[in-house]
């Protein structure tokens, strides 16, 4: 009878500690699958900001390209502008010098 006893009381002594462990781990549980589901969620949200950057990049990239292409037009237009204003310059030199040259044959 006294090994009956013993065991019963080593079984009600086994089933306190189990009592006692079950809420930690229950909370420990719940906690790693609060844990799980947010380094999931930021998972998520890292990948969506990594396609969000790749796209911004792509954008910087083309826009630089744009803007390099201005810069080049513009700098055709400006030499385009000096070289057209020196012609002016040297056609109203030309016109001066043949207005000169009237006004030599009219006297």
């Amino acid at each position: 009878m006294n090994s009956i006893y013993e065991k019963e009381k080593k079984l009600s002594e086994a089933l306190e500690k189990l009592n006692l462990i079950k809420p930690d781990n229950f909370y420990q549980k719940e906690t790693i699958l609060n844990l799980d589901q947010q380094k999931n969620q930021l998972e998520i949200e890292k990948k969506e900001l990594e396609i969000k950057y790749k796209e911004l990049n792509d954008n910087y990239q083309i826009l630089k390209l744009k803007i390099d292409e201005l810069s080049l037009k513009k700098e055709e237009e400006k030499k385009k502008e000096l070289e057209f204003s020196d012609k002016i310059d040297e056609l109203n030199q030309e016109t001066d010098s043949l207005l000169e040259e009237i006004d030599k044959w009219q006297m």
